[in-house]
């Protein structure tokens, strides 16, 4: 866990709110970004119910790719209360150097997969 989490949510905002139409709200008590009108694509947590993590929560195509990550990186990936039954993914923040760009790209990816076509088609998908 991060002793300031500040910073680490800092550079995710920065992240997030690069990414077309994002929005940042508070929901169920922590930072989340939605694509305009409602559709989650990013949320971050610090110490979530005592779990001592910091970290960000990002969708994934599917229950497959969540195992394959876990499997393949269970020191950063994790799967998160709540959300992990629908293919979301933690991404630990708090375990040393962490990969900018590779987080940077987890979150574009997930705003994909939840942005509408027409975002999409704007950004040349």
């Amino acid at each position: 866990m991060s002793p300031d989490p500040e910073p680490v949510l800092a550079k995710v905002r920065e992240i997030c709110m690069a990414l077309p139409c994002a929005v940042e709200k508070i929901s169920h008590g922590a930072p989340t970004f939605f694509i305009e009108k409602g559709k989650v694509f990013a949320s971050f947590s610090h110490n979530h119910h005592g779990d001592d993590r910091t970290a960000v929560q990002v969708k994934t195509s599917g229950l497959e790719e969540q195992a394959m990550l876990v499997e393949m990186d269970p020191d950063l990936y994790y799967v998160p209360a709540y959300i992990g039954h629908a293919g979301w993914i933690g991404l630990r923040l708090d375990t040393g150097e962490t990969d900018w760009d590779h987080v940077g790209d987890r979150i574009a990816t997930s705003w994909e997969l939840v942005a509408p076509r027409k975002l999409l088609e704007a950004r040349g998908r």
